[in-house]
C-alpha cells in the first residue's frame, strides 16, 4: 500500500433511529442512521405490508373486474 494517501480509520459511534447503537471504524467520529440491523424488517423478519388500495385495485373497482 502507498504511504500518505489513505484515510485515518477511527472508532465511529453509530446511532439508528430506534434508539441502537455501536461501535465501528470510519474515517468520521459519529454517524445516525434511519435504519440498522435491529429495526430493517429483512433482518427481523418482520415486513409490514400495507394493502392500501393502489391503481390496479381502483381499476378493478371502478369496472366491476
Amino acid at each position: 500500500m502507498k504511504e500518505g494517501i489513505h484515510p485515518d480509520y477511527k472508532e465511529c459511534n453509530v446511532t439508528c433511529a430506534c434508539g441502537n447503537t455501536f461501535t465501528t471504524l470510519s474515517t468520521t467520529d459519529t454517524m445516525r442512521v434511519e435504519v440498522c440491523s435491529e429495526c430493517h424488517p429483512f433482518f427481523t423478519g418482520q415486513q409490514k405490508f400495507a394493502n392500501r388500495g393502489g391503481r390496479v385495485e381502483k381499476f378493478k373497482n371502478k369496472y366491476n373486474l
